[in-house]
């Protein structure tokens, strides 16, 4: 929709606030600022579901895979052949043995709950950038040391050098019962997954010290396998649950995270639809404020029409009207959103400080810190969407301001 020079001279004039239209001009501000503020809660809202789905994603993944395979009653014994069969399968970039067995862990008298996890050593080595204090170097097979979670290490009270010991109730026989296992290991390292659940309840250690820890012999847990698409994993690994069919199940990191995953994309929709509905309110400002315009300038209205203007000028000047206060809305509520993204950690710890409440507890909300991942497919969906809901709500007062019959509005003056 072009303008003419005229049409647009008339469209600004009708854009800045005249004599005695102040009120008609409040409420075309009122529109803006509250079309900025549903764009900008759009854009925040789903660009943090955005990033919580993509953390979860990325840390829970990253240190469990994009699947497992997993033999019945929890031992593969015959994971060699099992594991060369796993990375023999078309799209399966990697695959690596894997015990991890619910434990004790205690120091200075404190006990926790523990992951006792088993890794191969280039396992191990991924961990490298997640180490927050000491190194993973030491940890060697038959060395006696292993990696504890941040959160875990502050539960305990355990520093780099301590000794925490792993306590495993499946130990020996004895005539007066089952003595559980307790082997003391040297902490040397200390990481921050970045995920609380996993900060708080793993210890890493060799492949070897966890099969002997667990007296598992030369078995393990299970094999993890990360694939070329993750949202694939099913399909690209179904020739290898069909082959170990009746031995071991094949879990993806859907079945294993589904109710998490799940529950976060239908929070996701119903967020987005709600916060629309308030988008779609704040047009309404600019509606009223257009069929405003339109009362009070029938007169001029009029007289254009007299000289000989069209209704086809006159319903693109209402129109460019309305839709320029949407779409400055648009924009300045887009500029709005980036800005508070970029500084969300600054407002979160802020309204702490002002409300003396513990906003993101991690214990509860899984991450440590408020994530973002903003889509330039959604934020372009977002902004056509708050455009059209503006153009939209031009239609009626432009058809009104068009439909002006100038013989009625002037045969009294």
């Amino acid at each position: 929709m072009i303008l003419t020079p005229f049409e647009w001279t008339i469209a600004k004039r009708y854009m800045l606030p005249g004599r005695g239209e102040a009120f008609i001009a409040l409420v075309a501000g009122i529109s803006l600022v509250a079309v900025a503020l549903g764009v900008a809660a759009l854009v925040i809202v789903m660009s943090v579901m955005n990033g919580f789905r993509a953390e979860l994603f990325d840390k829970i993944v990253g240190l469990n895979g994009h699947a497992i395979v997993q033999a019945y009653g929890g031992r593969l014994d015959n994971w060699r052949e099992v594991l060369a069969d796993v990375k023999a399968t078309p799209e399966v970039t990697s695959a690596s043995p894997l015990i991890e067995q619910p434990l004790l862990g205690s120091f200075n008298g404190r006990v926790e709950a523990v992951f006792a996890r088993g890794n191969t050593q280039e396992d191990i080595q991924r961990l490298g950038p997640k180490v927050i204090a000491g190194a993973l170097s030491p940890l060697q097979a038959d060395a006696g040391k292993v990696a504890v979670g941040s959160q875990l290490a502050q539960n305990l009270g355990l520093r780099v050098g301590d000794s925490i010991t792993i306590i495993n109730p499946q130990g020996r026989s004895t005539p007066f019962g089952t003595v559980p296992r307790e082997i003391a290991y040297e902490v040397a390292a200390i990481f921050e997954i970045g995920v609380y659940d996993f900060d708080e309840r793993f210890v890493v250690m060799p492949m070897r010290d966890a099969q002997t820890l667990l007296l598992a012999g030369d078995s393990v847990g299970m094999i993890e396998v990360q694939v070329t698409d993750p949202d694939r994993v099913s399909e690209i690994l179904a020739p290898v649950a069909q082959k170990l069919a009746g031995r071991a199940v094949v879990t993806d990191w859907k079945t294993i995270n589904a109710s998490l995953f799940e529950a976060l994309a239908v929070e996701r929709v119903a967020m987005f639809v709600v916060l629309s509905i308030i988008v779609l309110v704040a047009v309404f400002n600019i509606l009223s404020s257009l069929i405003m315009l339109v009362r009070a300038k029938t007169r001029d209205i009029a007289i254009l029409r007299t000289m000989g203007a069209s209704r086809r000028s006159l319903l693109k000047i209402f129109v460019t009207a309305g839709f320029l206060i949407g779409a400055l809305g648009t924009f300045t509520g887009l500029g709005l959103g980036f800005i508070f993204l970029y500084f969300r950690q600054s407002v979160v710890r802020a309204v702490e400080f002002v409300t003396g409440q513990n906003l993101w507890d991690p214990s509860i909300r899984f991450l440590t810190e408020l994530p973002s991942r903003s889509d330039p497919v959604e934020i372009a969906i977002i902004c056509i969407m708050a455009l059209l809901f503006s153009f939209l709500a031009t239609l009626y007062p432009a058809f009104k301001a068009a439909s002006t019959d100038p013989v009625q509005v002037l045969r009294y003056e």
